[in-house]
């Protein structure tokens, strides 16, 4: 008579690969991760199983080096119950970026040459307002009506309200659409 197929033997050894998880681990959520992660590792390498012999002590073998390979693991990491740590290495995706990338830039070209002239010189190169006034042969108070003008137009065109801002990966382009001028 044929023997089984070793595969369709794992079930009937699930309640004891679970106990012996559970004295392993002592947290019934993690024991069921490693009867499962065990049971994936048996599956996808079960021509190794040599048949005829114990299937139950492969997989408690198998079971027993999933669990020290995870508390090998968990000695490296760090606790962040609160999240506090990851938020901080958390970023945004670079494709929300080149969205707002885009639709600036399609809002910027809507703008005049006087208005992205000001812009440009007083957001994205840092000149002060008399610098940029002194630069287009204008009066301070020009420039400054024109920064003003062009910042307020370009939240119009992009949907901007006034409490929301406009979350950029480029520092030029934060500085053109920021309500203050660079500090040189």
């Amino acid at each position: 008579m044929p023997s089984r197929d070793p595969r369709d033997e794992l079930v009937e050894h699930l309640g004891a690969m679970r106990a012996f998880a559970m004295s392993l681990t002592g947290n019934s959520a993690l024991a069921d991760d490693m009867v499962q992660d065990s049971l994936v590792k048996a599956w996808s390498k079960i021509e190794t199983f040599e048949r005829g012999t114990n299937l139950r002590a492969w997989l408690f073998t198998i079971l027993r080096n999933t669990y020290y390979s995870h508390h090998r693991k968990a000695r490296r990491e760090v606790g962040d119950p609160d999240g506090v740590f990851a938020a901080s290495l958390s970023q945004k995706p670079d494709h929300d970026g080149r969205l707002q990338m885009r639709d600036f830039n399609t809002a910027f070209a809507l703008l005049s040459d006087e208005q992205r002239e000001a812009l440009v010189l007083v957001g994205a190169e840092g000149f002060s307002y008399e610098e940029a006034a002194e630069t287009c042969g204008v009066a301070v108070g020009t420039v400054k009506s024109r920064v003003n003008r062009a910042r307020a137009r370009l939240a119009e065109l992009m949907g901007l309200g006034d409490e929301e801002n406009l979350e950029l990966t480029d520092s030029v382009t934060t500085g053109i659409v920021s309500s203050q001028p660079h500090a040189v």
